[in-house]
This record gives C-alpha cells, sequence and structure tokens, in this order.
C-alpha cells in the first residue's frame, strides 16, 4: 500500500494565515454590514510600478510575434536580469556576487523551502529564531529534521529566542548548530541587525562549518544607512551564507511572483565521509532538475524595477508603505504600547501585554481590524501581535481611529 510522509502528521494545527482566514470568515459572515480592514498578512495593496507594468506589456507582445516568441528559458534565469540584480543589489553595495551565482525564481518563500532539499536530513543541526516566518520551521519538520511538538516547539531544534530583552535580535548559540536560518529585516518582528551582529553569525557559521539561509526579502524597506542591505557586506559570508530575496514586497510582485537566489560559488558542505562540495552545484541541479524558470514577460517586469525610472518608483512605493508603517507605530505608541518595526521594515511588532489571540479577538471583534497574532509565529511571539504596513492610507488611518475607539472602551 502506498504511505504518506508521517512527517507532515507532526505539524501543529494549520498553517498561522488558514487560521486567521477561517476567523474572519466566520465574522465577515455572521457581521456582513461591518466592513473589516485586513492588517494581518503581509500582501501588498499598490498596483506594479508602471515601468513594470509597461515592461510586461512588451513583452507579452513579443510572444505574440515569432521572431521574438520565447519558449523554454535558462532555469537559473535571463542574463539581463541576474546581470541587473548583479550590478545593482550587490556590485553596487562592495559585495562579492557574480551574476551566475544568482537563481531567478516564483517566490523567495518557495526558495527557503526548497534550499533545504540538499542538505542532509539525518543529523542536520537546525537554529531557527523565536518568533519566525513559518515557513522556516515548518518545512523541516516535513522534511524529518525535528522530532515532535511539545508544548509549541518542535524536538531537535536550538530556538533562537528573539524577546524584548535582546531586542528581538538573537545572539549566537552557545552550542553547535548546522542549518541556521536569519531574516533581517526581520519577519515578524521588523527588527534590524547590526553589522556587528551579523558579523557575529559569519563567525559563528564559519567556525562551525554551517550554513546560513539569510532572508533579506525586506532589505528595499532600510533607510537607517549603517544597517547592512546583505549577508554578504559582511566579510567571509560568502564562504558560509546563501541569500535570499524578493521583488513582492519590493515592488508589489505578490501575485506577479518572481524572486531570487544568492549561492556563492565558495559555499561548500560536506558528505558522511567528510569530502567537501560545492552548494552552488547542488542547488544549480536542483533548480534545473525540478523547475522550468520564470516567465518571460515577468522577468522583463523584474528587470524594470532596476531601471533610473524603476529605482524612483520602487522608492516611491516603499516610502509610501513606510508612511504607513510611520502612522501605525506612533499611535501605537501613543496608546501606551511598546513595539519595534515600522522604520526599516512594512511590520510593526507591539508587545500588548495579554494573550496575542485574545488581542486579535478584540482589534477583530470591536474595530474590524485584522492583525496578526505572535503566538503564531513561536513560543517567544506570544503577548505580541503584528501589524502590517501593507495598505491604503485611508484604511490605515480608518484602523487606527478604530483600534483607539476599541481599546479605550
Amino acid at each position: 500500500m502506498i504511505r504518506i510522509n508521517e512527517n507532515y502528521l507532526k505539524l501543529k494545527a494549520s498553517y498561522l494565515f488558514s487560521d486567521i482566514a477561517r476567523r474572519v470568515t466566520a465574522y465577515t459572515t455572521a457581521n456582513p454590514a461591518k466592513p473589516v480592514i485586513r492588517l494581518g498578512i503581509g500582501d501588498v495593496t499598490e498596483p506594479l510600478p508602471p515601468v513594470c507594468t509597461a515592461a510586461l506589456h512588451a513583452a507579452t507582445d513579443e510572444m505574440a510575434v515569432r521572431a521574438s516568441f520565447k519558449g523554454y528559458g535558462p532555469e537559473q534565469g535571463y542574463a539581463f536580469l541576474r546581470e541587473a540584480i548583479q550590478r545593482h543589489d550587490y556590485a553596487a553595495r562592495g559585495c562579492p556576487v557574480e551574476a551566475d551565482e544568482i537563481f531567478v525564481s516564483d517566490g523567495a518563500k518557495c526558495d527557503c523551502g526548497n534550499i533545504q532539499e540538499i542538505f542532509a536530513t539525518a543529523g542536520t543541526r537546525l537554529a531557527i529564531p523565536d518568533p519566525v516566518y513559518p515557513v522556516y520551521i515548518d518545512t523541516n519538520v516535513m522534511a524529518g529534521r525535528t522530532g515532535g511538538n511539545v508544548d509549541g516547539r518542535y524536538a531537535g531544534v536550538t530556538y533562537l529566542d528573539s524577546t524584548p530583552a535582546n531586542g528581538y535580535v538573537p545572539a549566537v548559540p552557545t552550542v553547535a548548530t548546522d542549518l541556521i536560518y536569519l531574516c533581517f529585516p526581520n519577519n515578524p518582528t521588523g527588527a534590524v541587525a547590526t553589522r556587528a551582529q551579523l558579523a557575529a553569525w559569519v563567525a559563528y557559521a564559519r567556525a562551525n562549518q554551517a550554513v546560513i539561509l539569510f532572508d533579506s526579502a525586506y532589505e528595499a524597506y532600510i533607510r537607517d544607512p549603517a544597517i547592512p542591505h546583505s549577508i554578504y557586506e559582511i566579510e567571509g559570508a560568502r564562504d558560509v551564507a546563501i541569500e535570499f530575496r524578493s521583488f513582492s514586497k519590493t515592488a508589489g510582485f505578490t501575485g506577479t511572483r518572481c524572486a531570487y537566489t544568492v549561492v556563492p560559488k565558495s559555499l561548500l558542505a560536506y558528505d558522511a565521509a567528510g569530502q567537501a562540495h560545492p552548494v552552488h552545484a547542488l542547488w544549480n541541479r536542483r533548480h534545473t532538475t525540478k523547475f522550468n524558470g520564470v516567465a518571460y514577460p515577468i522577468q522583463k517586469a523584474a528587470a524594470a524595477i532596476f531601471t533610473p525610472e524603476g529605482q524612483q518608483q520602487v522608492r516611491a512605493m516603499t516610502d509610501f508603505y513606510l508612511g504607513n508603517a510611520a502612522l501605525i507605530r506612533a499611535a501605537i505608541t501613543k496608546l501606551g504600547f511598546s513595539c519595534v518595526g515600522g522604520d526599516n521594515a512594512p511590520y510593526i511588532w507591539i508587545n500588548v501585554g495579554r494573550d496575542s489571540w485574545e488581542f486579535f479577538d478584540l482589534l477583530l471583534n470591536q474595530a474590524q481590524v485584522v492583525c496578526t497574532p505572535g503566538a503564531g509565529f513561536g513560543k517567544c511571539g506570544e503577548g505580541h501581535v503584528r501589524i502590517s504596513a501593507f495598505n491604503s492610507r485611508e484604511n490605515v488611518e480608518t484602523a487606527l481611529a478604530r483600534i483607539a475607539a476599541a481599546l479605550k472602551r
């Protein structure tokens, strides 16, 4: 008989955002006359930058003409996009990354889950932040790298506590680990890591022959010039880190799907006999075996981001969301809550001092505002909620007025 992968049975409850959707649907069904404002899931609301839509239309027209029609493209991504990424995102910041070390994909979420396929299941020691983007932990549970869930945590994982005491930036652990997930600017907390903090992680990874999986999907929101945009701004990071980036929150590609992952050729991992192997070659094999590339019109739209007009339009978009974030942070602080994020990230992480699902229900039922309960991101998320800046200015202002009124009742 056919058997299932029983690791899936270890997953606790359902996916966080499915739980939220179910509660919101139940509320809106029961209260159709009360419109809900969603500041929970990190989905963008503003349209694609004009340069992207123009490029998308032009590339679609190319597909209608035999002479310019494109079939299968290179699985790693077209050179015009990989080279634009290399020049703008890395060479311009002095990062030693080459164009052929960049792999274009249909989403950083996919890559964060897929990358772990090329690492061993048995014996790999995980280090994962708490609170955490659920994809990091859930995909490793599915792969069989953890034990069961006990009191909200999976056995066999070194959890990196992110708390008010450490500014929500975890320190390197005192034990050795092999596969380390880091995300800065952080989802869900909005916290950022300093150059010194990232350097400590690089040194730790080098000392333990570990690999850092560095998710920098929100780097376009960094405004503090002292904060690194890439792990490769840190000396030695090429030898220990893989970086994930996305056009979703940078340029509104959540429904268009385009991202990329950087795998340096100098990054090595080891077989059971201790023999070193380039991770770049392994990921290239996995990528070309299981992926046929992002559609040509989508890649042309992504490349348009790197034109002067594209850079101006993307900056305007991220400035708009950061404007929302500043309003949220100011209003929440005025209500007496402590919070982080909202200055170099589109998320505000609020210490509400009570059960996070209870606070979620309060905002939904009393203010018709959807946030994200921190408990859904891990044990250290309890007592917190995340509010997203991804919405219209009018909706954000309305939501903040509703929240203030609800909390004063």
